[in-house]
């Protein structure tokens, strides 16, 4: 076989090969168009069925959901009013809680506002004492100040009850002297040395404390002495024999009593008292008794006397009205008498003379009578 039969072959198995693979690929085609058609017929079919059933379902879902939901609904209201009721309670519980701790915040608030004031009070007090300390023309009349209001608490009067600066015949002037019964009087002095304390108080070293509670305890016995020796025990001026000084804090009173308890024993051997605010008040009130009562006896005799005399011109009294009723009695008597037997015997002459002069009326006719037929 020659070389173009073999060419001739070739090319015939080829073309062969070439239209089966076009034949098989145009079949293979069409069963794809046969199989999409079918495909999308039974996507039709079924869709219609799906359709239909759902259609068919959808009504008895719908029919189940709106049963079930009008059931669900019904329900959720019961809890939704149950937990309405519920949320309306303890809202109205929490708005109870919250007025009342609004009230609490507001007395709290006004608690603080009014402890912030008291505070600025305290603080302003506070640096006005320790002017007064620091000064000792403000110390004394700091201490008077005290010592007035102490008095006009008492209910003493300046001028009746006491007196303020008036010299004595030493030619000293005492604070304040006390009028008592009988002229007596008692003499107050109410400087005070402090200075020494506002160090103690404001030192922060106890070595400086210690040095100025000593010198401050060493004031106190030389002012005790210095007043001892400025005379205002005068018994030609009935001064009492004891003489009061003020100390104008009672903390500073028994601070002196705690840290030096012979201080008060010495003041009294130089016949000087020393008076906390208290200790004051508790003898200015018993002065004020005593005047009191005093007066009170001295008006009691004059009541006596007054009642004495009462008595002598009440008996004279009751004597005269005695005499003026025993008259008034003799009078009624006299006066019966001319009502009853006197005027019973000047009415008989009359009754007799009423008598003749009815007799003379009733003749008189008669009288006429007989003239006319004489006649």
């Amino acid at each position: 076989m020659g070389l173009a039969s073999i060419v001739c072959l070739l090319t015939g198995i080829l073309i062969g090969c070439l239209l089966t693979v076009l034949f098989f690929r145009q079949k293979q085609r069409s069963l794809e168009d046969i199989r999409q058609q079918a495909r999308r017929e039974m996507e039709n079919a079924f869709a219609t069925l799906s359709f239909n059933a759902l259609q068919k379902s959808s009504e008895e879902f719908l029919k189940l959901a709106k049963t079930t939901l009008t059931v669900q609904t019904e329900a959720g209201e019961a809890q939704l009013d149950t937990k309405k009721k519920l949320i309306d309670a303890r809202l109205e519980t929490m708005g109870k809680s919250l007025e009342g701790l609004l009230k609490e915040t507001i007395k709290l608030k006004t608690g603080l506002t009014s402890s912030q004031t008291e505070t600025s009070k305290l603080r302003e007090t506070t640096a006005d004492l320790r002017n007064v300390l620091s000064s000792s023309q403000a110390r004394g009349q700091w201490g008077e100040k005290m010592v007035e209001d102490i008095l006009h608490l008492v209910g003493l009067v300046e001028h009746i009850n006491f007196t303020k600066q008036k010299q004595v015949e030493s030619g000293e002037k005492p604070d304040f002297t006390f009028l008592l019964p009988n002229q007596k009087k008692v003499n107050l002095d109410a400087k005070f040395p402090l200075a020494h304390y506002e160090r103690f108080v404001s030192a922060d070293d106890a070595a400086i404390q210690e040095r100025e509670k000593k010198q401050f305890l060493s004031d106190v016995k030389g002012h005790i002495k210095d007043v001892a020796d400025r005379d205002y025990i005068n018994p030609s001026e009935n001064t009492v024999d004891y003489v009061l000084v003020f100390i104008p804090n009672e903390s500073i009173y028994a601070f002196i009593h705690q840290s030096d308890p012979a201080i008060l024993e010495f003041a009294l051997q130089k016949r000087i008292i020393l008076c906390s605010p208290i200790t004051l008040y508790a003898v200015v009130s018993l002065i004020h008794q005593a005047v009191s009562n005093f007066a009170m006896e001295e008006r009691a005799g004059e009541i006596m006397k007054l009642l004495s005399d009462f008595q002598k011109q009440w008996d004279l009294f009751k004597d005269v009205l005695e005499t003026m009723g025993k008259r008034i009695e003799s009078a009624q008597k006299e006066y019966e008498k001319l009502t009853t037997t006197r005027t019973r015997q000047l009415e008989k002459p009359l009754n007799k003379i009423s008598e003749i002069r009815s007799h003379q009326e009733s003749d008189q006719p008669l009288l006429t009578a007989t003239e006319s037929s004489d006649g």
